[in-house]
């Protein structure tokens, strides 16, 4: 019995954490346009005030695991088949790049339980990961559902020798829905709605010794904010590459670059929500260059050593025409590198870890990061203990850019430095042949933690900050159970996250309790899924004024194989049409309606 993170590709390394695996039959069970939805199972799991990224704002999007995070930028590195996905100005991630019936498995690892990992990686790390390119296939798919949602899918893979060419591609539109209440509803409101086109185009290479691949990929959205003149867009692309050779000593190599500009428009909005009038537009042009890693593993009788060293340089600049004139710029370039070493070595049923990495964070500091580990396995037990320390840097979003969301105003701030957390835990998995439990307590102490601080708020207007907190302290447990009775599949996960300034007050945007479960029927072609997914209140903001109530939602998901490769989905989500809060502006914010989907997916071969 064996856990393990995929730092890149095929390299594998031992880790005393805590891992969710979902592979493509679980990620099916969940419905969701987007992969975000469908991780949302995962114990700790969610984005930015608890939305889904189909109408949320991308600035929202950003990871948080086991309640590490109070603003939009993300605690979690997440990575797509090796290569960072992370926005390189603001840390955020475009979960619309992502098709998730084209992910063969996701890994979510929490906790800093490895020092292979850097910046970004402060509360843990999600690996993304394509299906294998080894067999000939065609794919096409279609849904339509409410809301005037469609979506169209297609792609193929093509080996030829040692060589395959694949390319898939991904459309959705939506009208979307208000975001708004409907009894403080006015006419300068409209529904929140999103339109984007996502294709890729892949070489891979398969060799006795070397594997390769090249990788472009890009992404066009538009997005409707909910309100008539605000809107934003964003233009992004993304060329990778990834070699690996070696047997005994295996070596590998990868770069990426990415181009990218998001585009916003904000507006002030009156009191009865009847008018409003445009603040000022915003570009964002960024950039990711230079961007690559090397690493290095041997293993031995007992052993594993993984070693290696990773850099990247980050330039963008957030451009504001202020209406009625003027113009604000602000931003700049961050170079980040770092260099790190992993080891585990087993003696009978133990098993011990260290590692050690060296970051420059690119503001004139930098940070050691250590780690280290144990676990004890005998049978279906496994018993596991970790200490580590993590940091991030602050983005140049968070240092230079300014945004508005409805009448709140959250300025930027050129002199944040570099957050930081000492972490443990401690759990216990249970594995047998149709069951497996987890549970894991853990503390996380954060030094200088980057939150949005309250300048000042009225009904009218809130401006806020973002500044580093003096420090806080999280807290919790989680618990993650799976069942396999014939045909019936059940989970159930659950998350306690106490994350409590050192003044007393809760994070914003982390609520205490969170959980979910579902049972699944799986049998021949055939698969049903009802779900349940809930949240306890959380605070938005950091004084606790604003406080959205927790909430429950249900789910369901069918599909079944109709034969000649032709299979048939239906899909439900917030299926009784419960309406909750996910934010205040100070105007409360409301989530995703009910909304349904019909599809029909097509899978065969090219000759």
């Amino acid at each position: 019995m064996r856990t393990s993170v995929t730092v890149i590709g095929e390299l594998r390394n031992e880790t005393p954490a805590s891992i969710s695996v979902l592979g493509s039959p679980e990620l099916a069970k969940v419905p969701g346009v987007n992969l975000d939805d469908r991780l949302r199972m995962v114990p700790g799991f969610s984005l930015f005030r608890r939305t889904s990224s189909l109408v949320a704002n991308p600035t929202t999007q950003g990871v948080s695991l086991r309640g590490i995070g109070s603003t939009g930028a993300s605690r979690t590195l997440v990575l797509w088949d090796g290569i960072p996905v992370n926005d390189p100005f603001g840390g955020w991630v475009y979960w619309t790049r992502f098709s998730p019936n084209e992910i063969e498995h996701v890994e979510v690892l929490r906790g800093a339980n490895t020092s292979v990992f850097g910046d970004r990686a402060m509360g843990g790390a999600i690996g993304l990961f394509s299906p294998a390119h080894d067999r000939s296939r065609v794919y096409l798919d279609y849904e339509g559902g409410n809301r005037t949602q469609h979506m169209a899918g297609g792609g193929f893979v093509q080996p030829f020798g040692r060589y395959s060419l694949s390319s898939r591609f991904r459309g959705y539109t939506t009208g979307g829905y208000f975001i708004v209440p409907s009894n403080i509803r006015g006419r300068a409101d409209t529904q929140a709605g999103v339109d984007f086109v996502a294709p890729e185009l892949r070489l891979d290479y398969s060799g006795d010794r070397h594997r390769l691949f090249l990788k472009g990929d890009l992404l066009v959205e538009q997005r409707d904010n909910g309100t008539t003149l605000q809107r934003n867009s964003t233009s992004l692309g993304t060329v990778s590459a990834h070699y690996t050779t070696g047997t005994v000593h295996n070596i590998s190599l990868l770069g990426y670059h990415t181009r990218e500009e998001y585009r916003q428009s904000f507006s002030t909005i009156a009191a009865d929500r009847n008018s409003e009038r445009i603040s000022y537009r915003q570009s964002v042009p960024s950039e990711a260059t230079a961007g690559g890693a090397f690493l290095y593993r041997r293993g031995f009788n007992h052993a594993n050593l993984v070693a290696g060293a990773d850099a990247v340089r980050v330039e963008g600049f957030s451009i504001d025409s202020l209406v009625p004139s003027g113009k604000r710029i602000g931003g700049g370039d961050q170079l980040q590198q770092g260099a790190f070493s992993q080891v585990d070595a087993s003696a009978g049923p133990v098993r011990l870890f260290g590692g050690l990495r060296h970051h420059f964070t690119g503001q004139g500091s930098h940070f050691w990061s250590p780690s280290g580990g144990a676990t004890v396995s005998r049978g279906m037990v496994r018993l596991r203990a970790s200490a580590y320390r993590s940091f991030r840097a602050p983005t140049l979003n968070e240092l230079y850019r300014e945004f508005r969301a409805g009448n709140a105003v959250t300025q930027a701030n050129a002199n944040l430095i570099p957050e930081s957390l000492t972490g443990v835990e401690a759990g216990l998995d249970l594995i047998g042949e149709s069951r497996r439990l987890g549970f894991t307590l853990y503390r996380n102490s954060l030094s200088n933690l980057i939150t949005n601080v309250t300048l000042s708020s009225t009904p009218a207007l809130i401006v806020r900050q973002r500044r580093n907190a003096a420090a806080a302290l999280g807290r919790g447990a989680e618990v993650d159970f799976r069942q396999r009775w014939r045909s019936l599949q059940g989970e159930a996960s659950y998350l306690f996250a106490d994350s409590r300034f050192i003044t007393g007050e809760r994070l914003p945007q982390i609520p205490r309790h969170q959980g979910s479960a579902q049972v699944a029927y799986v049998r021949g072609g055939t698969l049903a899924t009802f779900g349940l997914r809930t949240f306890d209140a959380q605070f938005e903001d950091d004084r606790n004024q604003f406080l959205l109530p927790g909430y429950a939602v249900l789910h369901l998901s069918l599909r079944q194989r109709l034969g000649r490769g032709v299979s048939a989905l239906a899909a439900f989500e917030n299926l009784l049409d419960r309406t909750f809060l996910v934010g205040y502006s100070p105007t409360p914010n409301i989530g995703a309606p009910r909304l349904w989907r019909l599809g029909l997916r097509w899978e065969g071969r090219l000759r």
